[in-house]
């Protein structure tokens, strides 16, 4: 199952939600002891990896980070070749003045906005459907 490539069935399938918690981005220059069950996401960069962790196991961790974000997931099953789905939904948000880091999981599309903007982005990207 390769999920949805139509992009205005996915805009009107999305139904964005809001996960529970806060969240952030850090980075590691090296290893170190980290549960990997507790890893949102990562990215390796030539500078470090990016790790995306709750807020207080970054803190428990006492890694560094620059924002407080929030975890928002599309309920829709797009396909990793879909066109156009990012662009529809940042396009909506950067009009508004929001910022958003998105990540893509085989299943859905995962947006990480700053903590004070998501309800008003979660508004926005209900308004596709």
């Amino acid at each position: 199952m390769s999920g949805e490539k139509n992009l205005s069935i996915l805009l009107k399938k999305m139904m964005p939600e809001l996960n529970t918690g806060d969240f952030v981005f850090c980075t590691v220059s090296e290893k170190c002891k980290i549960d990997l069950d507790k890893i949102i996401g990562s990215f390796n960069e030539k500078e470090g990896t990016t790790l995306i962790l709750s807020k207080a196991y970054a803190d428990n961790l006492n890694l560094e980070y620059s924002s407080i974000m929030s975890w928002i997931t599309l309920q829709v099953h797009s396909s990793l070749e879909a066109v156009g789905l990012t662009a529809a939904f940042s396009k909506v948000l950067a009009e508004n003045n929001i910022s958003c880091n998105v990540v893509a999981g085989y299943y859905h599309d995962h947006i990480f906005v700053i903590k004070k903007d998501a309800e008003k982005a979660i508004e926005l990207l209900s308004s596709f459907y």
